[in-house]
């Protein structure tokens, strides 16, 4: 099955500088191109979410596939962050084809789980067929650009580490201080988690424990969602959403 994901800018860089540049910035680790397509993150200083994204290789170019509303802040902030460095960024005039079945040429293997299939980037990407990819997110806890990630998201409690959409081998990046420390000298006490809940509720409606907060409900496809919790209040608890039933999956 393929689909065009609606929504997505394809903006290439260009210049000697372009992949050092982005190795300074950026969650994930450049040299990873040589294998394919790259999925990473800019963060803000203290470590919070700004834009996701993937990068590859092609013509010469990095690609960088982000999400539209988030295309115009992030080609200002990483102006910003380009200095003297020899660095250009400008549209592509790409679009974005995906899917889950035969993978056409040049497709390349999504990086975040192999039931996200491909990413084909073309001139002559194919209509939407239908996938339900929301169902395919909450099986396999996988947040999207604008619903689960939000300029208060910690990437970590956003299931990053997972989605190999970041590396805490590969040096400084901005936010990387931050990152390191939850990773490494923290319990995460909150995140993604996988829920059912008892009928549909708008996205963004609060989950009660016992009458306390315990999270939000996000994306949900055929009596299951994708929900940012508290685990200590979401484990072993009866939970509501608008006053249905939610209950935490494993």
């Amino acid at each position: 099955m393929t689909t065009r994901p609606a929504q997505r800018r394809v903006l290439q860089l260009t210049g000697s500088d372009a992949e050092d540049f982005l190795q300074g910035l950026v969650t994930n680790d450049i040299a990873r191109l040589d294998a394919g397509l790259v999925y990473a993150a800019l963060l803000t200083p203290q470590g919070k979410y700004l834009a996701d994204f993937f990068l590859c290789r092609q013509n010469g170019a990095i690609l960088l596939d982000v999400a539209e509303q988030l295309a115009d802040d992030l080609v200002k902030r990483l102006s910003l962050y380009k200095l003297r460095a020899d660095v250009a960024i400008a549209p592509s005039g790409l679009q974005v084809q995906r899917g889950t079945g035969p993978a056409p040429a040049e497709a390349l293997c999504d990086p975040r789980h192999p039931a996200l299939g491909w990413r084909r980037y073309s001139h002559d990407a194919e209509s939407d067929d239908g996938r339900d990819w929301a169902a395919i997110r909450i099986a396999h806890l996988i947040p999207e650009t604008g619903i689960e990630l939000t300029p208060e998201t910690y990437i970590l409690e956003a299931n990053f580490e997972a989605l190999n959409g970041v590396d805490f081998r590969k040096g400084c990046y901005v936010g990387q201080e931050v990152t390191a420390r939850m990773k490494h000298k923290t319990t995460l006490r909150k995140g993604l988690a996988r829920v059912s809940v008892g009928g549909p509720v708008p996205v963004g409606t609060e989950i009660l424990a016992q009458g306390k907060p315990a999270g939000i409900l996000y994306t949900q496809s055929g009596g299951t969602g994708l929900a940012y919790l508290r685990f200590d209040r979401a484990r072993g608890a009866a939970m509501t959403a608008a006053g249905l039933a939610v209950h935490l999956l494993a």
